[in-house]
């Protein structure tokens, strides 16, 4: 399974053919100028929440591509004339046959760029290639996150660590022993002043927890 960067909290995990790409903001990050959305393919396009910094590139991926887009019932409304959207909510589940997602609590608001509610900010739990990995979305530090470990055991959870909008290295580092899981890969950061971090103080902040954190370069790409 492989794990691709774009910048911010896009990226993609690719398994068995298939790619997922998560939360398309590209054009509009000033770290992700050598990136082509027209280069991008994908299978699916999920959506954790209806900011701008997270849906921004959706419509223009997806129309080319003809991926599947899998958000709340609110953002599914936005996206209607894409034709192919399948509408979640938190705690519901589905098999699409190449993974199965279950949509998890996610502490954040979800307001579309025109102002309109963008429904419940979610995170998922991405079964694929035997393999489970938590997509946190953006969220703060929540109770909620002990039930992971009842639904899957996480490989990899992919937490913000940008602070100021989510949490920060040293709350992800504590959400990373609530899922149980020993593997971050950290999104959500440097992309605006508000949230650019000291990389060595977070990788600190995880080494304290026993977990390891990847801090991958935009267009980098790592195996889950």
């Amino acid at each position: 399974m492989t794990f691709h960067y774009y910048g911010h909290s896009c990226y993609s995990i690719t398994a068995y053919g298939k790619t997922l790409l998560f939360d398309p903001y590209i054009t509009g990050n000033p770290l992700a100028g050598d990136i082509n959305i027209d280069d991008i393919a994908c299978d699916y396009i999920l959506i954790t929440h209806g900011h701008v910094d997270h849906i921004l590139d959706a419509e223009a991926i997806a129309k080319r591509t003809n991926a599947k887009v899998i958000c709340s019932w609110e953002i599914s409304e936005w996206f209607k004339d894409l034709g192919d959207v399948h509408p979640m909510n938190t705690g519901g589940s589905y098999d699409f046959s190449d993974f199965k997602v279950k949509c998890v609590h996610a502490v954040h608001s979800s307001g579309l760029p025109d102002g309109s509610y963008g429904g419940n900010a979610m995170g998922f739990l991405i079964n694929i290639d035997h393999k489970t990995v938590y997509c946190a979305g953006d969220t703060a530090l929540t109770m909620d996150m002990q039930l992971i470990p009842s639904w899957a055991k996480v490989d990899c959870a992919i937490l913000p660590i940008g602070n100021n909008f989510t949490m920060d290295a040293k709350d992800a580092a504590r959400a990373a022993v609530m899922v149980e899981t020993k593997k971050v890969i950290g999104v959500h950061y440097d992309t605006f002043g508000y949230i650019e971090i000291n990389h060595e103080e977070a990788k600190a902040a995880f080494e304290e927890k026993n977990v390891e954190l990847k801090l991958l370069k935009i267009n980098e790409s790592t195996s889950i």
